[in-house]
């Protein structure tokens, strides 16, 4: 809501633009006939008129966020050509030349042969000044369109370009009524508005550039929507201090524990921000009145939400016929990730039956101002929030829960059912993790968030180098060697014969790989203190060490079976286009 507030009154501002000026003819002709009847009408079809041209490209805007390879570069580039046309003001006429003819053409028709223009025509005539005016609008629609290419287009981008319309409108409507001394006064600060047009322009270029980094999946989306949620949740706290945000957490886990019953740590938001949903057809909040809700938040290449699914999927299966419905939310952390069908395939291959919504904006997950993969919010048949548990473990208690809120519900048959699931066998890279010998935390490749880099130089950001592999790394330090280019997400093999080296200390070791754009297998081979890995070969390698990279996904490189030591573990790729994004251990 505070953001729509805003909008609109940045539409308000709007007539101190020199975007307001080819729309002031239309406006002013209408001062000597009624408002209602005449002026009320231009301006509402001006208003719906601009709602509706600007989301039609801020829709276009939304490919970056779903589109792949080429597609992605081609909504880069219809980026950068919006942020042109806020900076240089003859680009944008040239461009927006047959949507300005239209207008005109439309505006011509609506006015007829000089007729006094009726209500009808008027907001006809509204329509087409709005063709007129959503060209030159620049600033809320460069900064909605930026917008919609990090987190998506949504009915919130509408809202908010129906509220800075709005505002626009309403402005309109106090120089109408008051007449030619606002229009006189207006005129004199509209060359600071051309500049501030610019500065929005430039910045907006800047958001593009960022965006062909990769930078939008990682600086950006800290400072994005979230942040923004977290400042509006703030205000409304302070506003009103006396009534619990939707989305607070009132305990932690120890104090839901020992509580009886459990208290209400907020309520279900909506669910409507998945873009697809896979196994079930799209649920709402009222749909699931009356069931018990586990939304479990994940995202396939983390290891421990893989770590913690055979729990969550055997929940699913014991109570779904008392009444217990589960909802994998899957946010991605890495780009590939938000590709559906990479979902859709680890889905099936994860043998996951139950629903999962595709929230590839991260809608879902800023409602709740959620931070964690994986994290589980248990849902009463209210809609209310009862418990949460963020990580791995706590499988007795969390189970508990399920039973104390299906009781609840009326479904006293759950907590007869014997736990069964705590001794539950599980193979590969869901195993859970050896936290008695863990010394090696997981560590990222890209540049935006590695640590311990040892080779040599440090590491080159966006461009092609040659790296040499460090000759002694210490415990969690790590190198590249051959010619790599690291990008903010991940760094990609750019010659054959590439290697990456790091010293570890852990039962397991696992590596998030996948070939580059065209999809091609690269074929690798895992050492581990120089020589082949043998029984301490993880699922995704053979015991001589080789394996093939061919989605994706997480790769299981080491488990060890004996006593975990510090080990240099070596991956030598004998083909180029590699993408290595993190490492991560059990």
């Amino acid at each position: 809501m505070l953001l729509i507030v805003l909008a609109y009154l940045g539409g308000v501002l709007t007539i101190l633009s020199p975007c307001i000026l080819p729309v002031l003819p239309f406006v002013f002709a209408r001062a000597d006939q009624p408002f209602v009847r005449s002026g009320l009408p231009l301006l509402t079809g001006m208003a719906l008129t601009f709602a509706a041209v600007a989301t039609l490209a801020a829709l276009g805007g939304g490919w970056v966020a779903e589109a792949n390879q080429y597609g992605r570069w081609l909504a880069i580039a219809l980026l950068a050509v919006f942020g042109l046309t806020l900076l240089l003001p003859r680009f944008a006429d040239y461009l927006m030349r047959p949507l300005v003819s239209a207008g005109n053409r439309l505006s011509t028709f609506a006015q007829g042969n000089g007729q006094q223009v009726r209500t009808g025509s008027s907001f006809l005539l509204g329509i087409a000044t709005g063709l007129l005016w959503a060209p030159c609008a620049g600033p809320i629609l460069g900064l909605v369109l930026t917008g919609a290419a990090l987190h998506g287009a949504s009915v919130g981008t509408t809202l908010l370009l129906i509220g800075y319309a709005a505002g626009a409108a309403s402005s309109l409507a106090v120089a109408l009524l008051l007449g030619g001394r606002v229009f006189a006064a207006m005129k004199r600060s509209l060359g600071a508005g051309e500049w501030i047009r610019r500065g929005i322009g430039a910045a907006m270029l800047c958001g593009v550039a960022a965006i062909a980094l990769g930078l939008d999946t990682g600086v950006l989306t800290r400072v994005s929507t979230i942040s923004t949620s977290g400042l509006e949740q703030r205000l409304i706290d302070r506003l009103s201090p006396r009534s619990k945000p939707a989305n607070a957490i009132a305990v932690d886990n120890a104090a839901a524990e020992n509580a009886a019953p459990l208290p209400v740590e907020g309520v279900l938001p909506t669910l409507d921000g998945a873009v697809q949903w896979l196994n079930s057809p799209p649920h709402t909040v009222q749909g699931l009145r009356g069931k018990v809700v586990l939304v479990e938040f994940w995202t396939y290449s983390c290891i421990d939400c893989l770590r913690t699914l055979p729990y969550v999927k055997a929940w699913a299966q014991k109570y779904k016929d008392q009444g217990l419905v589960v909802i994998g939310v899957h946010t991605p952390e890495f780009a590939f990730e938000h590709n559906i069908d990479n979902v859709k395939r680890a889905t099936h291959d994860l043998g996951i039956d139950y629903p999962v919504a595709i929230d590839n904006h991260s809608a879902i997950w800023s409602s709740l101002g959620n931070q964690y993969w994986p994290a589980y919010y248990f849902v009463d048949a209210q809609g209310q929030i009862r418990y949460h548990q963020f990580g791995e473990g706590g499988y007795a208690q969390s189970e508990s829960v399920l039973q104390q809120l299906l009781a609840e519900a009326g479904h006293p048959g759950a907590a007869k059912i014997a736990t069964g699931l705590l001794n539950a066998r599980v193979g590969g890279a869901q195993a859970a993790a050896d936290g008695d010998d863990l010394r090696s935390q997981e560590t990222y490749i890209g540049y935006l968030q590695a640590e311990n880099f040892a080779s040599a130089g440090g590491e080159t950001h966006n461009q092609p180098f040659r790296y040499t592999e460090p000759s002694r790394p210490a415990l969690n330090e790590w190198g590249l060697a051959g010619t790599w280019k690291v990008d903010a997400e991940y760094a990609t093999l750019a010659q054959a014969s590439g290697r990456i080296v790091y010293r570890f200390h852990a039962r397991d070791l696992h590596l998030v790989l996948g070939p580059e754009t065209d999809g091609k297998p690269v074929r690798f081979r895992v050492s581990i203190d120089g020589a082949a890995p043998g029984d301490a070969h993880g699922t995704d390698v053979a015991p001589d060490g080789s394996g093939t990279v061919t989605g994706q996904r997480l790769y299981q490189l080491v488990r060890q079976t004996g006593e975990v030591k510090d080990h240099t573990f070596t991956i030598e790729f004998l083909d180029a286009g590699v993408d290595a994004y993190v490492f991560t251990f059990g």
